[in-house]
């Protein structure tokens, strides 16, 4: 049986699930205790957290939470916190209410109206953040920039992310957004039970385990001179990991551009070099397909040959599967699952 490593963040764990199985929480009125990730404190305040925009001080335990960026929010919401304030979701919103189904599933569930929804289609919305008064804001997996997190931290103490912009595994930003809560026990209570399900769908299609995979980026079909695809460093190869897949060598040697770690290009003539690819993810549709298969390079790969792809609809919320969070990642597991297993049987 595969197993999962856990990131060397802080074992601070057991001191802190003192406090945070003592927390109690009730409709939207979160609370908060101990963090992880280069938390230096014994139980209890202040705390401070070491991330890659500075060092954040919690005095006392956050009674109002607030989240920004990406899929932040389904941290609370998982642990059965609704968040004061949450950004409307910007992608992949079918029906344009600013919520993913397993979002407004779980607010749903928790009898709760939908919390006030920052718009961020030009960026973080300072003024409406502050106008919730919280006590703490969570952002343990986003892109914010210095001048972001600085003037969050002036209405906030503010969470960001360990290391570098929107790399943020999904273990780590619960491990994180949880213990800035006081919930990090709970948050570890969710991890367990996230990656018994995630172990329970990979060990239901072995074929995976036997399957290479690489994702590449959107494609332009009106420029196929250039393979582009996302390096082991994004949180979506991260997950193939997850799922028993391989990583191709091909993938695995290339060293990807310190300024964007997350994607890598090779001309299109140099194409073979994925030869060992046997399944790939991406965005697009049918026709994208039948486009690349025409090519007189492309076409060759082998994982395009067979017809070993799984496509995301951008259009749809199940898009979002190969970037799983806490509260989507039950929601489209098997689904996911289910096509990259269809997949991976044709390369076979």
């Amino acid at each position: 049986m595969r197993t999962f490593s856990r990131p060397a963040i802080v074992p601070l764990l057991l001191m802190v699930a003192a406090l945070g199985a003592c927390s109690s929480f009730s409709g939207d009125e979160p609370t908060s205790a101990p963090p992880t990730t280069t938390v230096t404190a014994a139980v209890g305040y202040p705390l401070t957290i070491e991330h890659a925009l500075g060092v954040t001080t919690l005095t006392e335990q956050p009674v109002r939470v607030a989240t920004v960026n990406w899929a932040n929010h389904e941290v609370p919401l998982s642990l059965g916190v609704v968040p004061v304030g949450m950004a409307a979701a910007n992608f992949a919103d079918e029906d344009g209410d600013g919520l993913l189904p397993w979002v407004k599933d779980k607010l749903d569930q928790l009898g709760a109206a939908t919390p006030v929804l920052f718009d961020e289609s030009d960026g973080i919305d300072f003024e409406a953040v502050a106008d919730t008064r919280p006590d703490v804001i969570l952002a343990a997996y986003s892109g914010l920039t210095q001048e972001d997190y600085d003037t969050l931290s002036k209405i906030a103490p503010t969470v960001a992310y360990p290391d570098t912009p929107w790399t943020t595994s999904w273990r780590d930003m619960i491990r994180l957004n949880a213990a800035g809560m006081g919930m990090a026990a709970e948050g570890d209570v969710l991890i367990a039970d996230l990656e018994a399900q995630i172990q329970t769908a990979a060990d239901s299609h072995p074929v995976l385990s036997e399957t290479s995979v690489m994702f590449l980026t959107h494609v332009d079909v009106t420029d196929l001179s250039v393979v582009t695809f996302y390096t082991p460093a994004d949180t979506r190869v991260q997950f193939f990991s997850d799922l028993g897949l391989k990583t191709p060598a091909s993938i695995a040697a290339f060293e990807p551009n310190p300024t964007n770690p997350y994607a890598g290009s090779i001309s299109a003539e140099n194409a073979d070099t994925f030869d060992d690819v046997g399944l790939i993810v991406t965005y697009g549709d049918q026709a994208m397909i039948d486009t690349l298969k025409a090519d007189p390079l492309l076409g060759l790969m082998p994982a395009i040959a067979s017809d070993a792809v799984v496509l995301l609809d951008g259009s749809s919320a199940n898009a979002t599967a190969a970037n799983p969070t806490p509260l989507q990642l039950p929601y489209l597991l098997d689904w996911y699952v289910g096509r990259l297993a269809a997949a991976a049987e044709k390369s076979r």
